[in-house]
């Protein structure tokens, strides 16, 4: 189970939310109180939020589900696309395009001729194709590599999204709640949480804050993929032994 101390939440600069004249009233219970111009924000609901939606991420790659880690943002990005890629899950730092969620067929159908042009690529099957074609090719590949790139290994729509600036991301927000697909969210001082599933109080605008939570909202997601390859082996196991039984029987 992943576990953070107030000490490190309050070291990290995640209570600092925004000036009180920006703030969302829905985010109130969240709130410690005001210093300042500053909101303040209550560190033990950071902390209760945070262990709460690592435990839902640890069960749900333990299943074998995937979450799409979110962040468009400059100081987000390459956070998020690391701790992504080490917990093997899909994640969009570029864009978030329209449809992903609510029109995922499309989506996918997007997806699997990326992977179609980049396999007939490395295949050289477009060594015949003059310089200028092979060019073109090469260049709309790029294209859809910024949008599409870390959504490669998403086989179908995601059991939840992991999002770090709900308002920035509403887009996706909004969709993922249409379609019934669980929202985990750092929500800072100015957002309104009434559309994430697991609210997570903190300051989305410092790398050290930002850093800290995607940190450790990963390491449960790897967690919970090592419990699932387990799983995974001891299935197997049973049936390749049920296979040999049958066999020895006939």
């Amino acid at each position: 189970m992943i576990k953070v101390s107030l000490e490190e939440l309050l070291e990290a600069g995640c209570h600092f939310g925004h000036r009180t004249s920006r703030w969302h009233p829905k985010m109130a219970k969240y709130i410690y109180k005001a210093q300042g111009k500053v909101h303040i924000i209550d560190l033990a609901k950071t902390k209760a939020g945070l262990e709460e939606a690592a435990a839902f991420a640890k069960a749900t790659a333990a299943e074998g589900d995937q979450i799409i880690f979110i962040a468009t943002k400059r100081e987000a990005r390459q956070i998020v696309q690391k701790a992504a890629e080490e917990a093997g899950m899909p994640y969009v730092t570029y864009r978030w395009l329209g449809g992903l969620i609510t029109n995922w067929e499309k989506i996918k159908g997007n997806l699997d001729r990326l992977k179609d042009l980049k396999a007939k690529r490395e295949a050289g099957e477009f060594k015949e194709y003059t310089k200028k074609e092979r060019l073109q090719i090469d260049r709309g590949i790029s294209r859809q590599e910024k949008v599409l790139g870390g959504l490669q290994s998403l086989e179908d729509l995601p059991a939840a999204i992991f999002v770090v600036d709900v308002r920035t991301e509403e887009v996706a927000v909004r969709e993922a709640a249409q379609r019934g697909v669980k929202v985990i969210g750092i929500v800072d001082t100015n957002s309104n949480p009434d559309l994430v599933d697991y609210v997570i109080p903190a300051n989305d605008d410092a790398p050290k804050s930002i850093g800290l939570i995607v940190g450790l909202f990963a390491e449960a997601v790897e967690e919970g993929k090592k419990k699932f390859k387990v799983q995974s082996s001891k299935f197997k196991s049973k049936e390749e032994n049920k296979d040999e039984s049958r066999t020895k029987k006939t």
